[in-house]
């Protein structure tokens, strides 16, 4: 092994394996994953769905259907999408092609905010490159003159900006947001928007505005986590360049089909589980805000960034003895030392945890 590890790439030292708390819960409130709203109807048409695959078959290496489908709700060509195993294999498939430095830096460099989501640092880094995480701003908003700053101190490749940002919920100040495009005119600016269903508004008109935007998207969010599918609207001379670095096959037939099949026939499910989750997002967020010792920042997505008073490693370990599982911050020091990211769940499992919040704060 000593041998071996002398060509492991030496930033995989400082990285993690992502690895989410296992354990019994009866409540798991943790993983930003939609509850099961899915009517009947629909679940037995996904399983006729999946049981037509021919097993014996590769997938469609070029995801044509699948694409199509997704142009088609996103509103623009086919050309224009590309199609990967989530957001995650997205985001490497672009730090992979993106390599090439800029000013004299002799690695690319990735800019995005913190917190957010962690596989833009894990990616980058995993692949060699520089990653500048600009500290989001007392309000959770983008730090806009900060960022420009980072951008003339390194001249950023890629710059990931998620609105609604994971963990904070909130969306970015559309000023903001277009000012930092701006001024990153030399990069790739990647728009995540995997919680757009869930937000008053997408950025759609900033891709069409803006040749260096592209905007990244998932099911996950919205019920279909399973499916791994995710994907990138980029211009379509990008998406040809992504295309050679796609493993082949990367999607598997029956991801392929069954979110074909939800993007088409049953379009009107997902509108329908989004609009419950927005409901009892407003009812948890009121509920919540009658506690003491909570404060919350809107939220644009399905879940709510919650601040208490009492250390958020006490609140999650005192939430985890109830068997209720979220996620907490509190590692990572500073103000997340009293931040807690709680999923909206079913209203069964919202009740439960506000009244065992109630009791542990």
């Amino acid at each position: 092994m000593s041998k071996v590890a002398d060509l492991i790439r030496p930033e995989l030292a400082e990285l993690g394996v992502y690895a989410p708390l296992e354990g019994d819960f009866r409540i798991r409130l943790d993983a930003n994953e939609a509850p099961a709203l899915l009517s009947a109807g629909a679940r037995a048409r996904l399983g006729e769905v999946a049981a037509a695959t021919v097993w014996e078959r590769y997938p469609d290496a070029r995801t044509a259907a699948l694409r199509e489908a997704i142009a088609a709700r996103t509103g623009v060509g086919a050309a224009e999408v590309f199609a990967g195993v989530g957001s995650d294999e997205v985001i490497a498939t672009l730090l992979t092609a993106l390599t090439r430095p800029r000013g004299k830096s002799p690695a690319p460099t990735l800019v995005t905010t913190t917190p957010s989501f962690v596989m833009y640092r894990q990616s980058g880094r995993a692949r060699g490159w520089n990653v500048l995480e600009v500290p989001l701003d007392a309000e959770w908003d983008l730090p806009q003159s900060s960022l420009v700053r980072a951008f003339e101190m390194t001249p950023p490749s890629v710059v990931f900006i998620a609105t609604p940002n994971n963990p904070t919920g909130n969306s970015m100040s559309r000023n903001r947001l277009e000012h930092v495009i701006e001024a990153a005119a030399g990069a790739l600016v990647v728009i995540d928007e995997a919680y757009v269903d869930y937000a008053s508004e997408d950025h759609l008109d900033l891709y069409r505005k803006y040749d260096n935007v592209a905007l990244l998207r998932t099911l996950s969010k919205v019920g279909f986590a399973a499916l791994r599918v995710g994907w990138l609207v980029a211009r379509p001379e990008l998406v040809a360049e992504l295309d050679k670095v796609r493993l082949p096959y990367n999607l598997p037939t029956v991801s392929q089909s069954v979110a074909t099949t939800v993007l088409t026939e049953l379009s009107s499910e997902i509108a329908a589980l989004c609009a419950t989750v927005k409901e009892e997002r407003a009812r948890l967020c009121h509920a919540l805000a009658d506690l003491p010792r909570v404060s919350l920042t809107p939220s644009q997505a399905n879940f709510v960034w919650l601040r208490t008073e009492r250390p958020a490693g006490e609140v999650f370990d005192a939430l985890c003895e109830r068997k209720i599982l979220v996620r907490s911050f509190h590692a990572r020091g500073g103000r997340l030392g009293s931040q807690l990211r709680v999923t909206v769940g079913t209203r069964d499992e919202n009740d439960a945890f506000v009244q065992a919040l109630r009791e542990v704060t």
